[in-house]
C-alpha cells in the first residue's frame, strides 16, 4: 500500500519549495517509495477530518495502513528507519544522522521560520527592526557553528543522510537573504542538496501543485 500524505492545495511559498512536505517528498524520492498526495485548503485544515490526522491544523501527514503521523521531522524518521538510503547501518553513525535531524529542526530552524514570520506578520510594528536584528544575529551564530563543523565536507556525516536532508531544507529558507552567501561552504552544501535527483523530483513534484493551482488547472 502506497503512503498517502497531506501538502497545501495553493502552497504560500510561491513554487519556491519550502513548504513542508517538501521534506517527506525528498525523503520518499531518496529511498525509492512511491506515494500519494491528498490536497488540502487552508480551510481544510481546521476541520475535524484533517484535525483527526493532525490535532494542530497543519501539513504535512502521513498515512500508511493502520498509521498516521503527524511533524514532518517525524516522518522523515519513519521513512529513513523503514528504508535504506537515509540512515547508516552503523549504530553510532545512525544516531550521528539523528542527532543532525534533531539540530536542523531545534536549533537551526527555530530563529530562521522565526525570522520568514516577522516579515509578513511584523513588517509595520515599531520593534520590527530591532526584532530582526536580534533574529539574524541568532541565525547568524548558528550559521557561524555549523559552518566550522562542516568545513570542506560534503555532507555532516560521511555519507548524506536523513540529518542532511532536514538540514538543507532550513538552510533553504535563508536563500535571498545574504545570509547564506556569507557561509559559502554552506551554501556550496544546500546546492549539492538541490542537485540531487531525489530532491529535483521532489521539487517538480511541489512546482506542478503550485502551477496547477495558479493557473485553476
Amino acid at each position: 500500500m502506497k503512503p498517502t500524505i497531506t501538502a497545501f492545495e495553493r502552497s504560500p511559498d510561491g513554487g519556491k519549495g519550502l513548504a513542508r512536505d517538501m521534506r517527506v517528498r525528498w525523503a520518499l524520492e531518496e529511498t525509492g517509495q512511491d506515494y500519494e498526495v491528498r490536497l488540502r485548503s487552508f480551510s481544510a485544515l481546521n476541520e475535524p477530518a484533517h484535525l483527526a490526522l493532525h490535532p494542530f491544523g497543519q501539513i504535512p501527514t502521513y498515512e500508511e495502513g493502520d498509521l498516521t503521523l503527524f511533524e514532518s521531522g517525524a516522518i522523515v524518521l519513519h521513512i529513513a528507519e523503514r528504508h535504506q538510503g537515509l540512515l547508516p547501518v552503523d549504530a553510532n553513525a545512525r544516531a550521528r544522522a539523528i542527532t543532525w535531524m534533531f539540530g536542523a529542526l531545534n536549533t537551526v530552524e527555530p530563529p530562521v521560520f522565526d525570522r520568514d514570520l516577522a516579515m509578513i506578520l511584523e513588517r509595520e510594528e515599531p520593534w520590527y527592526e530591532q526584532r530582526m536584528r536580534v533574529l539574524e544575529d541568532s541565525i547568524r551564530k548558528r550559521l557561524g557553528a555549523l559552518s566550522t563543523r562542516l568545513g570542506d565536507a560534503e555532507w555532516l556525516d560521511g555519507r548524506f543522510s536523513a540529518g542532511d536532508l532536514l538540514m538543507v531544507t532550513v538552510l533553504r529558507r535563508l536563500k535571498g537573504s545574504g545570509m547564506l552567501e556569507e557561509t559559502p561552504n554552506l551554501a556550496a552544501y544546500v546546492a549539492r542538496g538541490e542537485a540531487r535527483p531525489a530532491f529535483k523530483r521532489a521539487f517538480d513534484a511541489q512546482l506542478a501543485v503550485f502551477k496547477s493551482a495558479s493557473t485553476g488547472g
